[in-house]
């Protein structure tokens, strides 16, 4: 009998353990990979902030996504578009340098669109209308085939 065996956490839950690279693409075992962010960590959003961009600039938005994410999940509710919509531009900019234009855009875009709401209160210090243009700017672009460069794309999350 062939039995697979999926990788689990300490908890039991299924989880991949195979090492990453910095835009999360899967390595063989055995491969030095970025280390991944822990999942669950509870910031404020300052320090959520200070991190993301940190990852971000260093050309790692997926690992940036995970953080938006435990911002997601544990603020307000009231700002629970706003982490997830920031989560969906990490993405869609992951996604835009592993080279799916369409996903990308895509994700981009819906990002974008996310966060719109919040243009003009600018929660946290968040620059809301410069991330929505540069959102949408390079979904354009990512939409003409051009490569997209993670850390050289890296916007600015703070006005």
């Amino acid at each position: 009998m062939n039995e697979t065996r999926r990788d689990r956490d300490t908890e039991g839950r299924a989880r991949n353990a195979r090492p990453r690279d910095g835009l999360g693409r899967p390595l063989p075992y055995g491969t030095p990979g970025v280390e991944r962010q822990p999942e669950g960590v509870v910031r404020t959003p300052r320090e959520t902030l200070r991190e993301a961009q940190r990852l971000l600039d260093a050309g790692m938005p997926f690992h940036a996504h995970e953080v938006f994410e435990d911002a997601w999940k544990s603020g307000p509710q009231s700002e629970r578009e706003l982490w997830r919509g920031l989560a969906q531009m990490a993405v869609g900019l992951t996604h835009a340098a592993r080279g799916n234009t369409a996903g990308g855009a895509r994700l981009l875009r819906r990002g974008a669109g996310a966060i719109s709401p919040y243009a003009g209160a600018g929660p946290h210090g968040i620059a809301i209308d410069g991330l929505t243009e540069w959102a949408r700017e390079l979904a354009g672009r990512v939409e003409t085939g051009r490569t997209v460069e993670a850390g050289a794309e890296a916007p600015r999350l703070l006005g």
